[in-house]
């Protein structure tokens, strides 16, 4: 699921893709690509030979409606009593592989389950869509080529050391195995955590979870810091210095009131959460927390995942409060279209209440005089 936090870093222009052409000139095109690369021709071969389009991986593609839910609806359809106890026997049974990973990389056993558990419950259910087709698919068309040719060519570059075949499958997105990495992400921090000479992210979890870490660690994790913290804030709090925009140091939260729910605020700086406005759930992230948007950039999963983790790790259920009413999806991209017409860049109308969503909506709510929450509500809809 990390697709969305790669689309910042393409390189490749779009004009170099050749997405929409003839199937046949998009095979040779790939096929001059790879060999350019040094990429054996019997790999490319293999893999371009019977690649095709798949229809339900366009139709996944566009149908991501789960990231419309908000944080108490998706994380309690996400955690439940079973999955907190299976990650914490997983994390017995894998005791000597999360110590290596504490010891390597400084990241607790939770972050790894919580990823884990979201992405394929623990390696049940890792996707049957052919991974090979997928990135086939999503490489020609139009949408994101310049992310998926690149991988569909990694896949090549697997396939010829021996750690990819043809009908390997995985996730509609091209993600393969327990933690779902995509092609470049094994080929630059795949990591033989079994020890027996090959990286297989679907069958052995000492190698998806080493690997996963190894991830992370690239993306910038500080080794030892916790990610995020349950927190109580006053009723009278600044929520105009609330969001993810706007950290302050642990000092400066707990002069203005802020309290951690179970023990003491970390020594960082960090940002105030408002998952659902002021009357609801409330979070301190720290800098590890934006490690998360690296590998899914929606703010629900993003937070649910850091949230999760702490439950593994040993955190009470959160605090749910009684949050105001939010918007329904059409009522979401009806604002989103007003934030836009308002000159805010909301990163497209897609009922999605991300990052920049939260931003505008917490700057014309305190235009309008409201309460700057960043939790959008009908009463602001109405208004704008």
């Amino acid at each position: 699921m990390r697709l969305a936090a790669l689309l910042a870093a393409l390189a490749t222009p779009l004009a170099a893709q050749d997405c929409g052409a003839p199937i046949p000139d998009f095979k040779a095109g790939l096929r001059a690509e790879a060999l350019s690369m040094g990429i054996p021709a019997a790999s490319a071969d293999a893999i371009l030979a019977e690649a095709r389009i798949d229809p339900a991986v366009l139709a996944a593609d566009q149908a991501q409606g789960v990231f419309q839910l908000d944080f108490i609806t998706f994380s309690r359809r996400l955690i439940s009593t079973t999955r907190i106890e299976n990650g914490r026997a997983m994390a017995d049974r894998h005791a000597a592989t999360f110590d290596r990973i504490a010891s390597a990389y400084g990241i607790p056993r939770g972050v790894l389950l919580a990823f884990w558990a979201f992405e394929t419950d623990y390696g049940a259910i890792q996707g049957d869509f052919n991974t090979r087709n997928a990135l086939f698919t999503l490489a020609h068309d139009c949408r994101r080529p310049a992310l998926f040719r690149p991988e569909l060519l990694a896949a090549m570059q697997l396939h010829a050391r021996g750690d990819f075949d043809t009908d390997t499958t995985g996730a509609w997105a091209g993600e393969i195995g327990q933690v779902q990495m995509l092609p470049r992400d094994i080929m630059a921090h795949g990591t033989d955590g079994a020890g027996d000479g090959h990286v297989d992210l679907k069958s052995s979890a000492p190698d998806a979870l080493m690997s996963g870490a190894a991830l992370l660690a690239s993306l910038g994790w500080r080794p030892g810091e916790p990610a995020l913290q349950e927190i109580t804030v006053p009723a009278d709090l600044d929520w105009s210095r609330t969001g993810l925009n706007h950290p302050a140091s642990a000092a400066d939260w707990a002069a203005r009131g802020v309290t951690a729910r179970d023990g003491d605020l970390a020594d960082l700086d960090g940002a105030v959460v408002l998952p659902m406005g002021r009357h609801g759930p409330a979070f301190m992230a720290y800098p590890n927390f934006s490690v998360y948007f690296e590998w899914n950039q929606s703010f629900t999963y993003v937070l649910t995942a850091a949230y999760f983790a702490t439950r593994l790790d040993g955190a009470p259920i959160y605090v749910a409060g009684n949050p105001d009413p939010g918007l329904t999806g059409v009522q979401m991209i009806a604002l989103q279209d007003k934030l836009a017409a308002l000159g805010h860049d909301t990163g497209g109308s897609d009922g999605i209440l991300g990052e920049k969503t939260r931003e505008a909506v917490q700057i014309e709510q305190a235009r309008l005089g409201l309460p700057p929450d960043a939790w959008p509500t009908a009463d602001l809809l109405s208004r704008l």
